[in-house]
């Protein structure tokens, strides 16, 4: 399934892509570039972060985590969290449910690279 989805730009330095989805959960691949940032936003979804490599601090509610390779962190629904990237860093990202919004965009970038 995750060869069909492009990769897609969150803020500098942060891209994501759709690895794999069902009817009650989402996952995604990120890569962050060393020294990226992802301003503290929050979303109805459950969410946990595993560290494929890389690390990275996770700010929630104000708070600093510092997550290394092989380390995960579950995060509740609409709780306010941002990333500071220490270095280049790639994330397997789960969420439930689904994140509509990451499929919409999915498909809007995909009838982008048709009409190219």
């Amino acid at each position: 399934m995750r060869d069909e989805y492009s990769w897609i730009e969150m803020c500098p330095g942060i891209r994501r892509r759709t690895h794999a989805h069902g009817r009650t959960m989402y996952q995604q691949i990120a890569e962050l570039d060393a020294g990226s940032t992802m301003p503290a936003h929050s979303h109805p979804h459950e969410q946990i972060v595993h560290i494929l490599s890389g690390r990275m601090k996770l700010i929630v509610d104000g708070i600093a985590h510092e997550l290394k390779t092989g380390d995960s962190f579950y995060l509740p629904s609409n709780v306010a969290h941002g990333v500071e990237t220490i270095e280049s860093t790639r994330v397997l990202d789960t969420f439930s449910p689904p994140r509509e919004d990451y499929l919409a965009a999915d498909e809007s970038s995909r009838d982008a690279d048709v009409q190219d």
